[in-house]
This record gives C-alpha cells, structure tokens and sequence, in this order.
C-alpha cells in the first residue's frame, strides 16, 4: 500500500490503519529533517502517541524533554515556548498538505488547544474527513476522556482540516455519504454496517412506509397524530418549560458550564451536573494543564464563552451564589489573546462586578478564581439570571454553584489540610485542603492522638502543609470575618521524628496586609503533638474577595492544619 499516491487502503481491521498512520508519520518526519526543531518536536509527539502516552503531552514535558527548558525553572505563565513552537508546527502541517501532501489519504493534524495528533482518514477525493482514530488504530472521534481529573485531550470541529469554533451549534457529521452501487466499493463502503447497505436497505423501506400508511389510516388514541404547524421547532437554549413562581431547582445546585456528560463528583463529595439553562453563548474544552488554587481541576476544564446567561428557577428565599472563572494561557496569536478579556456580570438587571478581568482577578493565568456574593434571591419572574457582557474580549464562566443562604452573612468556609473532607464532633464539615498555592501537604497518623489530643479532634491535628505557601479564601468583600488558624507541632519535638523543641521551628502568618502573627514558635504555645489555636477578628477581603494569608518561614518551614473563615455580619 502507498499512501503518498491516494492508492485505497484494504486493510480495514485496527492494525492496519495503525501501520499507515504510522507510515503517514514517518513520511512527514521525514519531510521536515531541515526543520530541527520542528521536526524533534514532531518525533516527539509521534513517540507518545503511538505507545499509548498521549496523556504525556503536556506544555510542561514538551517545553523541558524536547525544547531544552530546565525542569526546576520552567513556568508556563511565563514561557510560552511550547504554544509558540506548537502553533508553527500546526501551520507547517497545514501547509504541507496543501502542497506536497495534498493527495494524502491519510493527514496529521494539530488541533488547536492540545498538542495530541489526531490522523485523518480521507477518501480518494480527499474530501472531509471518512474517520480518525486513536492511538489503538480503532476508528474513533479524537479522545475525550472525562473524569474528576478533567479531560485528556481537547475534542475539536473539523472545518477544512483546522479546529473551529466558531460555529458551536452547528452538528458536523464526519460520516461520509453511501457509495453508489454501481461504483466499485471502496473503503468506505467496507466499513459500512450490514443493515446500511443498499440490499438491505429495500425491505426495511417498505416495512417502514406500510407501518406509516397503516397508522395513518386507523389512527392509535395512544399517539395522535400532529399536523406539521403543530410540532414544536427545536429550541437551541438550554431552559426548560416555564417555571411558576414558587417552583425551582434544587439546592445545592451545581453546573459545570460548557460540559455534557454524567454528573461529576468533587473532592468533598459533592455532585456536578452538566450545563442547563444557558441561553446564548458557546461551549469550549479548555486545555489539560495544572491549575492551581483548586482542589477540584475539572471543573475549569470546561467553559461557556461569549455574550450569554442564566435563567435558573428558584423558590422564594436568600441564596449563596459561588461563580468560578479562569484565565487561560493566552495563544500566540496577537489577535486570539485570551488574556484581554474584561467584562460585567449583572445579576437580576443589577451590576455586580464591572470591568472584571479574571486575569488580574486570580493574578495569573491557569489560577482558579471564585466569587462569592451572599443575599441572592429570584427576580419576581421566579428565575435567577445571571447576565454576562462583553466589554473587551469574550466573557467565560467555568461553573456556578447555588446554596442554601443566610441573610447578609456569609456561610462559613473551613478548611481541613488533607485530601479528603472531615465532620466533625459538631456536625460541621472541613472541606479538603484548597485555594493554596505553595508548599506541601503531609499526614501524621501517629502523631496527633488520643493521647496527646484528648477528644475526637485528632484528624484535624494528624494533617498540615508546610513550606512557604500562601491561602486566597474566597470572601464577599462587602462584610468582615474572623480567622481562626489550627496548628500543632508534628515534626520537631519528642513526639516527631526529629528532635528540637522551641525554637526549632518560627515563622510568620500576614492576613490581609496585616501581621497576625510573627516569629511565632508552635513549641512555645504547647507540647508536640497538642492543638493550638489562634482567632483574628475583623479581617476585610481584598476588592477582589479573597481573604489572603501568607505563611512565610523564618527559621524551617511555616505550617498550618486547619483553616476557619466565619462571617461576623449579624
């Protein structure tokens, strides 16, 4: 088989479409030897796609294993490197086979937002695409693998062999047209099921157009028959029949824009629905990289983009209201730069973050931002709606979330440092370690005990991250709050692994642009192992709405177990 002659390809099982993709390859790569650093790149990619490693392609590993980035320096934020590089390789692809290799049947293609290749598969007119497969040969959409981790791979629209998306509502089929047949069956054909093909296509016609004519002419009580003004045309929003006021979803309620699929679970064991009740605006995979900020990455792997809103129905009361946006890294293109993107958000008609920019927001790229705003009610209609405008750019919104409220306060946030959630004696719930950025999480399970602690609070105790980190706690800006910081001494002492005592271990905590505490030594307050607490009042957000706190070590490292945010509003 030649694929460089547009020759068909008869070896249609997985296997064989593997070898001519990988044939495919091996003729571009060799293409592009006078192109060094284009070139290794593209081996580079070919590597792992072939042995089942596409999920190896990051920004991070193609930057430090192929374009000579050091690996304890290299920062994306700053460093676009591997988004350049990759968007030349993609004009090279695209150039290539509009001259050399346009009689290919089989392409490589970049899509844009991920650096996986996807192989198109095209037929002897090197029409739209007949298939593109995996890394296993098998004829499939390009991956698009969801789990809590998020997606591996951006899920592109084919448009002239380049990713779109500009058209978001528009379905593309990439299933080619049944062949004629009078022609010679060609591969498409081959691949066809048995029940499409046209000898069989002949009975089930007339079975279908006699079940038609019988219907019509005895009627059925049971399925009515509609003239053509009286079926529905199809509704491209997302709202559902109309809600009476009174009636509403229920809450909690939680949506991860942009998404379809099941439901999602978080870190805290909360469940995420896919997208409902959007009207306008367009849908987009955000690329798989870190983000920080965030115990729960999926939920910024998806997004709507564009002038759109939320018409929710809600039941009469008081709500809080949690929005979560992220900034992308920007593409190298002037004209597609994500980072300028400013616009309002207006809830039921009333302004209530203008000029917002999440960039400046989470100050970074990649940086999970969240806003909170307390004291939200239905609109006399019944519904709650969520406006976004542009300003300049487009506006984006990665998830929203609607809970129970308690008028002007705002609910309590704490903050438990290990990976999963904890209740405790109480009955209040410590959400898993989030919104740090900086420094390490590490579990004690023979530290903090019955012994040391007496109680049932040793969990909270038995956990901690250390190093020097920093905490942006999601607050409404218009109230004050008390912190309240969980420590205990789990490393130096008779009780760690390493002796010491006082002054082993000092550091300082800021909060707000205020010192809270400073040289402070654990071994001072109490004995290894024992709890000690520390309450601040009348801390004010940030005109972002974020309580920041910043550990920063003096002597060893800062460490923290456990985090309070309580509203003081009355």
């Amino acid at each position: 088989m030649d694929i460089r002659k547009g020759s068909e390809t008869t070896d249609t099982t997985p296997a064989g479409f593997l070898a001519a993709e990988r044939a495919e390859f091996e003729t571009v790569a060799a293409d592009l030897l006078r192109a060094h650093r284009l070139s290794k790149l593209l081996r580079y990619l070919g590597e792992k796609y072939f042995s089942g490693c596409a999920h190896h392609l990051t920004e991070f590993n193609i930057a430090t294993e192929v374009l000579g980035r050091s690996k304890t320096s290299f920062a994306t934020s700053q460093d676009a490197i591997a988004r350049v590089e990759a968007h030349r390789l993609r004009k090279w692809l695209k150039t290539y086979y509009e001259t050399k290799g346009k009689d290919h049947p089989i392409r490589i293609v970049l899509p844009a937002g991920t650096y996986v290749p996807v192989f198109e598969h095209r037929d002897a007119e090197g029409n739209r695409p007949l298939n593109t497969t995996d890394a296993t040969g098998a004829a499939a959409h390009p991956p698009h693998a969801v789990g809590p981790a998020g997606p591996s791979t951006v899920k592109p629209t084919w448009e002239d062999g380049e990713a779109t998306e500009s058209q978001p509502h528009e379905k593309r089929s990439s299933a080619p047209a049944l062949p004629d047949p009078k022609e010679p069956r060609t591969q498409a054909a081959l691949q066809q099921p048995r029940f499409l093909q046209p000898r069989f296509l002949a009975p089930l016609f007339f079975l279908l157009a006699l079940g038609i004519g019988l219907r019509l002419h005895f009627g059925h009580p049971m399925y009515p028959t509609r003239s053509a003004a009286q079926v529905p045309a199809p509704v491209v929003p997302s709202i559902p029949a109309h809600r009476g006021v009174g009636v509403g979803v229920s809450v909690p309620f939680r949506i991860i824009c942009g998404y379809q699929g099941p439901p999602q679970m978080d870190s805290a064991g909360d469940l995420w629905r896919p997208d409902e009740y959007w009207v306008n605006g367009w849908t987009k995979t955000q690329p798989a990289v870190f983000i920080a900020r965030t115990s729960d990455p999926f939920l910024f792997h998806y997004g709507r983009f564009g002038d759109f809103s939320y018409k929710i129905p809600l039941a009469p009361g008081t709500y809080e209201l949690h929005l979560y946006f992220i900034s992308a890294a920007p593409t190298p293109e002037p004209e597609e730069d994500q980072d300028k993107s400013v616009f309002t958000v207006t809830i039921n008609g009333k302004n209530v973050f203008g000029d917002f920019d999440p960039l400046s927001d989470a100050m970074g790229i990649n940086i999970a931002d969240e806003r909170v705003l307390r004291d939200i009610s239905p609109a006399p209609d019944g519904f709650l709606h969520i406006q976004l405008s542009t300003y300049v750019g487009s506006p984006s919104l990665s998830a929203l979330k609607i809970l129970p409220g308690l008028p002007h306060k705002q609910l309590p946030t704490r903050i438990i440092t290990r990976a999963t959630p904890w209740m405790d004696p109480h009955g209040q719930l410590w959400h898993p370690d989030t919104y740090y950025l900086g420094g390490r999480r590490l579990t004690h399970n023979d530290v903090a005990s019955g012994e040391t602690n007496p109680g049932t609070d040793a969990p909270l105790y038995n956990t901690e991250r250390y190093g020097h980190f920093s905490y942006a706690i999601p607050a409404d800006p218009r109230d004050q709050y008390t912190v309240i910081l969980h420590f205990a001494e789990l490393h130096f002492g008779s009780n760690g692994p390493e002796g010491g005592g006082v002054g082993s271990r000092v550091f300082r905590v800021i909060g707000s642009g205020e010192t809270l505490l400073d040289n402070f030594d654990i071994s001072r307050e109490a004995a290894p192992g024992q709890p000690v607490v520390k309450t601040f009042y009348h801390l004010k957000p940030t005109a972002q709405g974020k309580l920041n706190l910043d550990f920063e070590p003096i002597r060893n490292y800062a460490t923290v177990s456990g985090i309070e945010v309580l509203d003081e509003s009355h």
